[in-house]
């Protein structure tokens, strides 16, 4: 009997120890779970890592700046100063053209007055020439030949000769001839222009 009960209770301590060991087991894997398993699931759950935002450019120093402001101000006003310097050596080049031009202009103005007082001159003399030719003649050869000559020729003849060398040969013409002398003579001397030549009123009436 006794040997019964103590097999009896082997076998039940037996059992007790395997069911122990079947709950430590089981509370093992429970605990490899939920520290293998479980904590991934919260990781992935969880919020991921917040990336730090792109810090913008800094923006330059208030002095740096004003400096960079004065730096181009003062550039513009190189670049002006050098366009009014080109500008104003253009202008000087152009004045010194125009001066030269005008100094031509002068020489030529004074060249061709003296070409004209040299031309007054000459046909000055020319006429004289042929007044003192005509004082030379006699007075009623000199007066037929007045008598024929175009009116304006005879009035420069005629103006250049001393009055007591031209008073017999005007004596000696005829009438009509020399009233139309003496009203373009008057007209001469009141400083109106002379009549061109009028081959009509040159032919004696």
């Amino acid at each position: 009997m006794k040997a019964l009960l103590t097999l009896r209770l082997l076998l039940v301590l037996a059992l007790m120890l395997v069911a122990l060991n079947g709950v430590g087991l089981v509370l093992g894997y429970a605990g490899l779970k939920q520290s293998v398993g479980v904590a991934p699931r919260e990781a992935l759950a969880a919020d991921p890592p917040a990336i730090p935002a792109a810090t913008p450019p800094a923006e330059p120093a208030p002095d740096a700046a004003a400096a960079d402001a004065l730096r181009n101000r003062r550039q513009a006003l190189d670049a002006r100063e050098q366009s009014l310097a080109t500008r104003e050596a253009l202008l000087a080049v152009a004045e010194q053209r125009i001066d030269a031009r005008l100094n031509e202009l002068a020489a030529l103005q004074g060249r061709l007055e003296q070409a004209e007082t040299a031309a007054r001159q000459r046909e000055d003399s020319h006429w004289r020439s042929q007044a003192k030719l005509y004082e030379a003649m006699r007075p009623r050869e000199a007066a037929a030949v007045f008598n024929e000559l175009d009116l304006p020729v005879l009035v420069e003849v005629v103006q250049r000769m001393t009055e007591r060398k031209a008073a017999p040969i005007l004596g000696a013409m005829l009438p009509a001839r020399v009233r139309q002398l003496t009203v373009e003579l008057a007209r001469l001397r009141a400083g109106h222009v002379p009549a061109g030549p009028n081959p009509g009123s040159l032919t004696p009436g």
